[in-house]
């Protein structure tokens, strides 16, 4: 009984210590640096979106975002920096999903603890995507390759199709939830709104555009991995940058999809500017 204790008396003592550096304002202003990195993410998305929609070619995803930024002249220190920083936000949200909310009403507690595991596992993706780049083992190019191969892995395990039909629908909804973000402004609570009648309305303006937006290409990268699934197609299955790319084949795509690359701009201005503004403290 006495060892039991002890042990769990260390286990208490470990969690305090690491939720005291997730806690610390080095981790704090790091971890805000994580916004920054996924706006400036986001806002390359959206040029290389624009760019297709003029006729130019590319992939207009987070890995074709990644290799833009890589071919920059100062290439390396923007990957590890922004590796980094994305790092921290997914630390500093799995914080957030394991220590906070405590004093929530139960129903309250579980769901703001798994949309911070849902962000943490996010900014680790991005962060792990920086990271291959950074060491020269990623490429901008083979994305759709690999969602199809990843598609295909999946349909052939039992109960893959099932799977991944849920995975269609639930970032289908998540694209739905960020457009009613959007519309209703509901993103605000989040943030600590400037006193400036003129920045708050240019906040708003960004983040109702840039959440529309950023609602729409996950709709459409949820529907597609939900049909080619159904249709047992998984060359369909392409991801973000199919999604944007099945955009631009509509009628009047084109210009669909540079409305689309604006928002994902205003949406990645809009992640610069939590970056200053989120309210951090649950």
């Amino acid at each position: 009984m006495h060892k039991g204790t002890a042990i769990k008396k260390e286990l208490r003592q470990a969690a305090d210590a690491a939720e005291g550096v997730t806690n610390s304002r080095t981790f704090e202003l790091l971890a805000r640096a994580g916004f920054a990195a996924s706006g400036v993410l986001h806002i390359l998305v959206g040029l290389i979106a624009i760019r297709l929609a003029s006729g130019g070619s590319g992939s207009a995803d987070f890995s074709g975002a990644v290799a833009e930024l890589a071919s920059q002249p100062a290439g390396p220190f923007l990957l590890w920096g922004s590796f980094a920083a994305c790092a921290a936000l997914a630390i500093w949200q799995a914080s957030d999903a394991i220590f906070d909310y405590g004093r929530l009403p139960t129903k309250e507690k579980v769901g703001k603890k798994l949309k911070a595991a849902a962000q943490a596992l996010v900014f680790a993706g991005l962060a792990l995507t920086l990271a291959s780049f950074a060491m020269g083992t990623g490429s901008g190019g083979d994305n759709q390759q690999s969602a199809t191969d990843l598609t295909v892995t999946v349909m052939k395990a039992p109960g893959g199709v099932a799977l991944l039909v849920l995975v269609g629908v639930g970032i289908a909804v998540t694209g739905v939830i960020y457009g009613i973000r959007g519309v209703k402004k509901s993103f605000e609570k989040h943030l600590k709104m400037p006193a400036d009648p003129k920045a708050r309305t240019a906040v708003k303006v960004l983040g109702v555009a840039g959440y529309v937006a950023k609602g729409t290409v996950l709709f459409l990268t949820g529907l597609l991995i939900a049909i080619a699934t159904l249709r047992a197609s998984p060359e369909e299955s392409t991801g973000l940058d199919g999604g944007l790319k099945a955009l631009r084949d509509q009628p009047f795509g084109i210009y669909l999809l540079a409305a689309v690359g604006a928002g994902l701009i205003c949406y990645g201005v809009y992640m610069v500017v939590r970056a200053r503004l989120a309210k951090m403290t649950q």
